[in-house]
């Protein structure tokens, strides 16, 4: 049975515990709050972009783009994992490795062959771990990934399709719904997908505002140059819900954490009071026995 003096230690042990994992949650939700803003700023301009594809695409009628060409026979998909480059966050980095995984094992079951990229220390180390071979590595940002670590994911991941050495690209990431809910999210980046172009049906209003533009240069050269923009706004668009879910997560394993060691100061509180009670009833016991031998 454990002593008072061992269960006095447990509990400032545990009680330190609780401090960092009460310092993690409120760093976490400072965090949070960051990254939900910068989803929020960022969405006015997703939409812009994606109506802007749209119109130009209405105007430029059916057209040939190497990052719109569906390819009919696909043999070499790149999957994507977007990972933290930290731990600490629940089930954040598991739950998107082992969709990744199910989806690749889904892919060689229909004779496909995977490749990999990742983004993320965890997503890397695991892969890694697991003796896969992979194209490239992006790691150090993913609580504050800026523009332009979407756009060195987007011009590779451009290259290896354009080059014909994958002929699908899929990203598979944390869509972030609230702190406590991450999504895990497939999501087809290459080819971009028709409806992106197509973008549903044309209103009155819409019409009426293409019939306005007087494109310079012409809508195809635009719609060209507006495709690379728009793959690099997905991802970036995918880093910060991320990032956002990344730290949601945390919070709430390090508020859970902070909970349980609550729980567990408690349970050895209890036991140290009974262990005390014990010493001292078993201190009376022989004093007792001591003035009872002294008298007989």
């Amino acid at each position: 049975m454990a002593t008072v003096q061992d269960l006095k230690r447990r509990i400032r042990s545990v009680g330190n515990t609780q401090k960092i994992t009460k310092a993690f949650e409120l760093v976490a939700s400072a965090r949070l709050r960051r990254a939900e803003a910068r989803i929020e700023a960022m969405r006015p301009y997703a939409d812009r972009m994606l109506e802007l594809m749209g119109v130009t695409a209405r105007a430029a009628g059916s057209v040939r783009l190497p990052l719109l060409e569906r390819r009919d026979d696909v043999h070499r998909v790149a999957l994507l994992p977007i990972t933290a480059d930290r731990g600490l966050a629940g089930a954040f980095n598991a739950q998107v490795l082992r969709r990744a995984f199910a989806l690749e094992r889904e892919l060689r079951g229909d004779g496909l062959e995977v490749k990999w990229l990742a983004t993320g220390r965890r997503g890397r180390s695991t892969l890694t771990f697991r003796g896969y071979d992979l194209i490239q590595v992006w790691q150090g940002f993913s609580e504050r990934p800026e523009y332009a670590d979407a756009q060195a994911i987007a011009r590779k991941a451009a290259e290896l399709y354009a080059n014909e050495e994958v002929d699908r690209v899929v990203v598979v990431y944390n869509r972030f719904k609230s702190a406590l809910v991450q999504e895990v999210t497939v999501q087809d980046l290459l080819p971009i997908p028709e409806k992106v172009i197509e973008g549903g049906e044309e209103d009155a209003e819409q019409a009426a505002l293409r019939g306005d533009f007087i494109y310079e240069p012409e809508p195809e050269q635009i719609l060209e140059r507006l495709l690379p923009v728009y793959v690099e706004t997905e991802l970036y668009r995918a880093l910060l819900e991320s990032a956002a879910s990344e730290q949601g997560a945390r919070m709430t394993a390090m508020r859970n954490a902070s909970s349980n060691a609550g729980d567990l100061i408690a349970s050895l509180t209890l036991a140290m009071n009974r262990a005390r009670q014990a010493e001292i009833t078993q201190e009376i016991l022989e004093v007792v026995a001591g003035a009872d031998a002294l008298t007989s």
